[in-house]
């Protein structure tokens, strides 16, 4: 894992980055000397910022940061629980990722058992689980990003890949999800592709 870059920004407060770890986004601490002792932390995009004291030093401000991060992340709204949210998001994804090819539909579904998500290309609709609106907005991203590679090529070939993989976290999304799952008591199928039965 990369170490924390630390700059001083313009107004003087030292700016902390920690990078991304496997169960929180990527962090942005901000320790001002304005501050004595109140701190506070809020979501900018997908990366959290923390304001705190410039006080706090050592295994005190760590522990004061880590609370205000879990506590932020257990009280974090669902910026992705409705469908609108979820096919604009899909949209930029598919901009970034996928060249372009969108999806008819996304919507998210609580009827899929074994599966966090599935792709009908014929109908180029994608349906995401809800049981993943309380996993970390990277991981919806890959999975996602898998999901807009099965309009591309609707089995797991090695072109499919070349695609889904285009997302940086592909891999970290899997692991974290194989975890996610053993801890529900899950199996999970891996396919996900809804094939068109003929009459």
């Amino acid at each position: 894992m990369s170490a924390a870059r630390k700059t001083v920004a313009p107004s003087g407060a030292e700016v902390t980055i920690e990078p991304p770890r496997f169960d929180r986004p990527e962090i942005e601490i901000r320790a001002s000397s304005r501050r004595t002792k109140t701190g506070t932390a809020h979501w900018s995009g997908s990366r959290i910022i923390v304001l705190i004291p410039a006080s706090l030093r050592g295994r005190g401000r760590q522990d004061f940061v880590d609370e205000l991060v879990e506590r932020l992340l257990v009280q974090r709204p669902q910026s992705t629980g409705n469908d609108a949210s979820l096919e604009e998001r899909a949209g930029v994804l598919a901009e970034l990722y996928n060249d372009g090819v969108k999806p008819s539909s996304v919507r998210w579904v609580s009827n899929q058992r074994h599966r966090w998500a599935s792709c009908s290309p014929a109908t180029r609709e994608i349906r995401i689980s809800t049981r993943l609106q309380h996993c970390p907005e990277w991981v919806i991203d890959a999975v996602l990003v898998h999901e807009l590679a099965h309009l591309h090529e609707s089995d797991h070939s090695a072109r499919f890949y070349e695609i889904a993989d285009r997302h940086p976290r592909q891999a970290e999304s899997a692991l974290f999800l194989d975890g996610y799952a053993l801890g529900l008591g899950l199996t999970m199928e891996r396919a996900d592709v809804d094939k068109v039965v003929s009459p």
